[in-house]
């Protein structure tokens, strides 16, 4: 495990837009072949909601460092259950992010594959998909401008989380329903997504 771990922050620390959707998958595959799957451990489940409500669903972004240490400290542990779920989600993140930092579009076909590896996997392993997982094929799907794809993704995610900012959002933007946008503006004016796509 060890190895592969390597492997991936070797991967991590690359130049971001050299990751494919190929090599996602292939690291991916890697790493879960090494992962103990417990689908009744659900740690990486709930670190994934912490991560969508302290980022996403929060008014602010509010990323604490004691997250940010539960997630050292699981990628870390070589007993972590389910790591290559945890392992693909900060892949995904560093891509982002790197991309982000340097003014570059990220690779829509790499966030696309990245969402469909995680909303298969944790589907087949929690049996029912996290929040924070719709919110992100969202964005992937809109990135690769399948904004049709993308507005599935919305509503059904929203179906499954029907409190979720962000994918009422997502849904609004990409349907213009009158009712979501009023109770955005009604029970979420301060959220950070309402204000950013300026939502009046």
């Amino acid at each position: 495990m060890k190895k592969l771990v390597f492997a991936l922050f070797f991967f991590l620390s690359s130049n971001a837009f050299s990751q494919t959707a190929a090599a996602a998958k292939e690291v991916f595959e890697k790493i879960k072949k090494e992962s103990k799957i417990d689908g009744n451990d659900k740690t990486i489940y709930n670190l994934l909601d912490e991560f969508y409500n302290k980022n996403l669903q929060a008014d602010n972004d509010e990323m604490t460092p004691e997250t940010v240490e539960k997630i050292q400290s699981l990628v870390s542990d070589p007993t972590t259950k389910n790591i290559h779920i945890l392992m693909l989600f900060l892949l995904y993140q560093q891509h982002i992010s790197q991309t982000a930092t340097v003014g570059k579009k990220p690779n829509s076909e790499f966030q696309i594959e990245t969402m469909r590896l995680l909303e298969n996997e944790t589907k087949e392993i929690y049996g029912k998909v996290p929040a924070i997982i719709y919110v992100y094929k969202y964005e992937a799907l809109d990135s690769g401008d399948k904004k049709d794809e993308a507005k599935t993704a919305a509503i059904q995610g929203l179906k499954e989380y029907s409190d979720s900012v962000p994918l009422k959002v997502y849904t609004y933007l990409s349907t213009k329903d009158e009712t979501l946008k009023n109770d955005l503006i009604k029970n979420h004016p301060n959220h950070w997504m309402v204000k950013q796509f300026d939502i009046k």
